[in-house]
């Protein structure tokens, strides 16, 4: 696969094209003003309405929505429209910039990326479109072949966001650019595809019965959109509840303080590099979360809760145990299924399970080695890689370490840059939050 762009060139480009447009329009004002400000406001609602610490790929559709309509915007009412694609720019740029001002007063500071993609795909649709559009190119199309021109305007302007994400997020990330391409695509089958089809048949029922169209086709987006929140609060309560659970062991004095959102946060780390799709990388944080829960069965505890220097029957027991105890608690089976192979030999078991016991047997060396410990750790796997421990598994493990300064950086309990919760973990996700999902906290 071809080396993608450099995050800085594509945020150049934005910065370029928002520029040009923004300086376009105030040189030549506004054309329809009676457009401009309806879209503006739709955008600008949509901007409001925004969810804030969501794990969505889109999260104001109603904003990208009506920015594409915008862009696909022909006729008024039956009447031709001529605001050209700087003006489409220009609006949806300065909407979207006003729309996350409250954002950013309740310190929800939108990420800069959403603003450039957001940027480029309406410039890109609007420079497809509407230079064309005003010198009559489209004016023989009529019926099903207009509508599958939007419809096709649209879908390829849904492939170029899905890559602007994806390079975006490797260079702010560095996670492999093949799987976040991959996600970003998956992610254009839900809430994606009611995003392209709101902004086609807005466009195509302003260019029918005017600008009062824009309130009655927004509505179906504007429940989607409160659906998604729901599900999104589910999702939390859901992970918090998981996260809870895997602190019974810290609590009844089995593992140490910290153990288990250590294991969970580089699990999921080392599975982004390693290329799991986002379903899996849900499982392997759930069950990284949960790995040491068939302590809780022991009558004497493990010292330290250090399973990897137990006999390989009595880590398969521990596991087992800790599969049962998950069946249990109604969470989804495969979570089961990774904690009860983690112990399983190398060769045998999937690949979640082989990062779960690598994860896990680095940092209880990590912890017990002393000064260098996370070094020394590593070493140790590298030399179990004949029999115990997946190479490649423990090898992206060793580049997830370098990617955060080095390993010698980790403190025990989170990694440099990520945020401290209130008494090691207070029920909330803290940390950094971005395309690659990054660190992640859980109280």
């Amino acid at each position: 696969m071809t080396r993608p762009v450099p995050g800085f060139l594509i945020r150049a480009c934005a910065l370029l094209l928002a520029l040009v447009c923004l300086g376009h329009t105030l040189w030549g004002g506004l054309e329809e003003r009676g457009a401009a400000l309806a879209f503006g406001l739709l955008v600008l609602v949509g901007e409001l309405t925004r969810w804030t610490g969501a794990d969505m790929r889109e999260t104001a559709p109603l904003g990208a929505a009506g920015a594409m309509a915008y862009a696909l915007l022909g006729d008024d009412g039956g009447r031709p429209t001529q605001h050209g694609a700087c003006q489409v720019v220009a609006v949806v740029l300065v909407a979207s910039v006003l729309g996350s001002v409250p954002h950013i007063a309740r310190g929800h500071s939108p990420s800069l990326d959403h603003l450039v993609r957001r940027t480029l795909t309406v410039g890109f649709t609007a420079v497809c479109f509407q230079p064309l559009h005003d010198r009559g190119v489209f004016g023989t199309w009529q019926g099903t072949a207009y509508t599958v021109l939007v419809l096709a305007l649209l879908g390829l302007t849904a492939l170029c966001d899905a890559v602007l994400g994806a390079a975006l997020a490797h260079s702010r990330t560095r996670w492999p650019f093949g799987p976040l391409l991959r996600e970003e695509l998956r992610g254009l089958l839900g809430i994606g595809s009611a995003v392209c089809a709101t902004g086609a048949v807005m466009a195509l029922a302003v260019a029918v019965v005017g600008l009062w169209a824009l309130p009655v086709f927004c509505l179906p987006l504007l429940l989607t959109q409160l659906s998604y929140r729901r599900y999104a609060a589910v999702r939390a309560t859901y992970r918090q509840t998981i996260a809870s659970l895997a602190r019974a062991t810290e609590v009844a004095g089995y593992t140490p303080a910290g153990h288990a959102r250590r294991v969970a946060a580089l699990s999921r780390a080392v599975g982004r590099d390693l290329g799991l799709a986002e379903p899996e990388l849900t499982v392997l944080e759930y069950a990284a979360l949960m790995h040491d829960i068939g302590q809780l069965s022991l009558v004497d505890p493990v010292p330290s809760g250090a399973t990897a220097a137990l006999p390989a029957e009595e880590q398969r027991r521990i596991a087992l145990l800790g599969g049962a105890v998950v069946r249990q608690t109604g969470v989804d089976p495969a979570v089961a299924v990774v904690v009860e192979r983690q112990a399983d030999p190398c060769r045998e078991q999937p690949l979640p399970a082989r990062i779960v016991r690598t994860v896990n047997a680095y940092d209880e060396k990590a912890r017990n080695a002393g000064p260098g410990g996370p070094l020394t750790a590593l070493e140790e796997l590298r030399l179990g890689t004949a029999g115990d421990y997946a190479p490649e598994v423990v090898e992206s493990l060793a580049r997830v370490l370098a990617r955060q300064d080095g390993p010698a950086r980790w403190e025990f309990g989170r990694p440099p840059g990520a945020a401290e919760t209130p008494a090691e973990g207070g029920g909330r996700r803290t940390g950094r939050s971005d395309g690659a999902r990054g660190w992640v906290t859980h109280g």
